[in-house]
Formats: C-alpha cells, sequence, structure tokens
C-alpha cells in the first residue's frame, strides 16, 4: 500500500486518513525485511526543519510524516494540497493500540518523564486488556528493560522481546526523530513512531482540551492558556504562516 506526500515548506506531508495510516502499519508488518519510522510534524517542527538541513532530511525521509496540528491542515489548504485528515500523535497511539491489541502484534514505549510511559502503558492495557506491551522506560535499555510499577517491578529485570513491533518514542522534538533516524537499524524494533507529548495525555499527567476546542482547532489556545510557558514556543506560529502566505504569494 503507498500513501502518497503533498510537500509544505519542503517538508512531505502524508496524503492519508487514520483507516489508511492503520491499514499501512498493520499490512507493513507482514514484511520483515524492511523497518520503517513515521513522524508527526505540527508547525513547530516544520519551523526547525526550516533552519537546519540535517532535521529536514531525518523528516522527509520517513516513511509517513502525519500531519500533527490544525496548523499544517491550514497550510497544506492555504498552498492548495489540502490534506485528508489531521491526525494527531495522541491519537494515533490510540487508536493503533485499539487495531493491534487483538492481533499478534507487540508494542513498546520510550521516553517521558516521571514515570509516565508505564503509566501509559497501564492505561492502554485498562482500556485493550489483550494489548501486548514488550518495553517500557524512560531511555533506551540496550538488551533488557527495567520496569517500575506493580505489573513491572522495579527489582525486575527482563530480556526484551526480540519482536517491538511498534516503538512509541515520546523524547520531543527533535530529539525523538533524530534518536530514531540514527537507531533504528540496530533496534529490535520494526516500525518506529515519534509522539512527542502523547504520553503525557493518555496517562492524564496533562489534560487534554475538550472535544469541542479539538474539533474548532483551538486546541493549542487551549494548552497555551494552561501552560503559559509556551508562549515562546507559540511564537513560531507567526512565522509559519508568514512562511506559507509567502510561498502562496510569491512562487
Amino acid at each position: 500500500m503507498n500513501i502518497t506526500k503533498k510537500q509544505v515548506l519542503k517538508i512531505g506531508i502524508s496524503y492519508a486518513s487514520y483507516s489508511e495510516v492503520l491499514e499501512y502499519i498493520t499490512k507493513g508488518l507482514k514484511n520483515n525485511t524492511k523497518k520503517r519510522y513515521i513522524v508527526t510534524p505540527n508547525p513547530e517542527l516544520l519551523m526547525l526543519a526550516h533552519s537546519n538541513n540535517r532535521y529536514k532530511s531525518v523528516l522527509n525521509r520517513a516513511d509517513l510524516a502525519l500531519p500533527d496540528g490544525v496548523g499544517v491542515m491550514w497550510a497544506a489548504k492555504i498552498l492548495g494540497k489540502p490534506l485528508k485528515e489531521r491526525i494527531a500523535g495522541v491519537g494515533m497511539v490510540e487508536k493503533l493500540c485499539k487495531e493491534v491489541s487483538k492481533k499478534p502484534i507487540t508494542v513498546g514505549f520510550l521516553g517521558g518523564r516521571q514515570n509516565v510511559a508505564v503509566k501509559t502503558a497501564e492505561c492502554l492495557q485498562k482500556k485493550y486488556p489483550e494489548l501486548k506491551v514488550a518495553y517500557v522506560g524512560e531511555e533506551w535499555m540496550e538488551g533488557e528493560v527495567k520496569s517500575q510499577n506493580s505489573k513491572f517491578k522495579s527489582s525486575e529485570k527482563k530480556n526484551i522481546n526480540p519482536s517491538i513491533d511498534i516503538l512509541f518514542v515520546a523524547f520531543g522534538s527533535p530529539k525523538q526523530e533524530l534518536w530514531i533516524a540514527d537507531n533504528l537499524e540496530k533496534l529490535p524494533v520494526k516500525v518506529a513512531i515519534g509522539v512527542g507529548g502523547a504520553f503525557d495525555f493518555i496517562s492524564g499527567r496533562i489534560k487534554r482540551a475538550p472535544i469541542w476546542v479539538q474539533n474548532l482547532g483551538f486546541e493549542w489556545l487551549y494548552r497555551l492558556i494552561r501552560q503559559p510557558w509556551r508562549i515562546k514556543r507559540q511564537a513560531r506560529l507567526i512565522m509559519f504562516a508568514y512562511l506559507v502566505l509567502r510561498q502562496k504569494f510569491l512562487n
């Protein structure tokens, strides 16, 4: 199954729906010879790529680049390259875990802080009891995993399942994308997905905006009100909009 990309500020963004992405990943897992990695760029990540050629290359080499942010959807539409659907990292984790829970597919959770990876795995296993969690950790541990809760006791060490089918990586950007690109070939993983702050939302560490706010495209504003320190990061949206409009009217 092939999924095409559309260029937004020189970054290829996947033209796909949630259902098509789920199908692409699950069918791709049957191909044991090819490893894949997936990124979830939002306007902030596109701005990072605009000033960093290495990061731009990493995003463009990704098998899928899912539009995580209403700003990316807006930009694509303005540039005459509309995308099918916004695919948020947190939504991707939830839907993919639900999809694979009844299949012989394993998942891993890497990253986050304050034990949030463990809490994320717990929450998802509670919702999808048949979900097969092969790895949980804040940092990658070569050859073993140390767990940190009642289900994965801190004193317990066990070998990593040699077939971690899907590894969710939540180091934050740009660290997670660069780490995946640098390490994928030597990891016992078939698909690696950079998911940013998804663990924080799924674990309940950070409250997500109400559905109606998400549907209006103002989740970024909701997060800004709750986390005022994000104002410096959100300021990049102004430059993002400027670059999109400049490309629209000058090219």
